[in-house]
């Protein structure tokens, strides 16, 4: 497989982009948006932060634009979390068209406190801003719970797995009791599966596929796929070794998650 050319918002430093400039994205527009519902109805405020905001405004659109940006180009590396891409594509443009309108209402603000008289233009382009603005912060908490979930759902899954009682010590004391050998307990790579067998794991209650040869019971991964659960359901029941690789290729964390739900060799 041809490795992927590292392009503008792909990587710095031998990291990955977008989660460090999410970041700021998390941290600018919200605030931005919070300080101007708060110039809006506070005059007395507008004077001293409103250039303020409108910096702040336009720093988080822009940290918006490289996250998106950077977000797709990990999404080539690693797969595509539909809900977060599909979140994110609705909060660049609200952030862009905030900024538009909110600029449009600082210009017309500024005019008319000069002139000391009331705008009825701007009061009503306020009024947008605001909503626009209640909108930003409403989409940012979005697209940052579904990126989380996308990255974190199923370490903590994992975490919070309980893990079996250890075994009671035997006294050292006791002596040994002579015992035929036991016959070893068959591993995962000892079980052998037909493919008929995997086409009767084909639902989301258990979902089991073969890829290079080996089975995989995938049921537990389906809602922790950062791509969607739809990906996984594609595959149950089937040889998903096209759909795999062409997807991830030889990537080692994709590889190294599947190696997780091995249980046994297709035969």
């Amino acid at each position: 497989m041809l490795p992927l050319e590292s392009g503008l918002f792909d990587t710095i430093g031998g990291l990955p982009l977008h989660p460090l400039v999410v970041h700021a994205v998390v941290m600018l527009a919200p605030i931005a948006a919070v300080a101007l519902i708060i110039i809006v109805f506070v005059p007395r405020w507008r004077k001293q932060y409103g250039w303020l905001t409108m910096i702040t405004m336009a720093a988080g659109v822009g940290a918006a634009v490289v996250a998106k940006e950077s977000g797709e180009a990990l999404a080539a590396r690693v797969g595509l979390p539909e809900q977060h891409q599909q979140l994110a594509s609705i909060l660049v443009p609200v952030t862009v068209v905030a900024f538009v309108v909110s600029a449009l209402w600082f210009w017309l603000q500024r005019k008319a406190d000069a002139a000391q008289t009331r705008s009825i233009a701007a009061r009503v382009v306020g009024v947008v801003a605001v909503l626009l603005a209640v909108a930003v912060i409403v989409l940012t908490v979005l697209v940052g719970h579904s990126g989380a979930t996308a990255a974190w759902a199923g370490t903590i899954a994992a975490s919070d797995t309980p893990s079996a009682a250890p075994a009671t010590s035997t006294p050292v004391s006791s002596p040994p009791v002579s015992s035929p050998p036991a016959s070893p307990t068959p591993t995962a790579s000892a079980t052998s599966f037909t493919m008929a067998q995997v086409k009767q794991h084909a639902s989301a209650s258990s979902c089991w596929t073969a890829i290079d040869g080996t089975v995989y019971d995938v049921t537990s991964w389906i809602n922790q796929h950062p791509g969607g659960p739809a990906r996984i359901l594609s595959l149950c029941g089937t040889d998903g070794t096209s759909a795999f690789h062409a997807q991830h290729g030889t990537q080692a964390r994709p590889n190294s998650v599947l190696a997780g739900f091995s249980i046994g060799k297709l035969g």
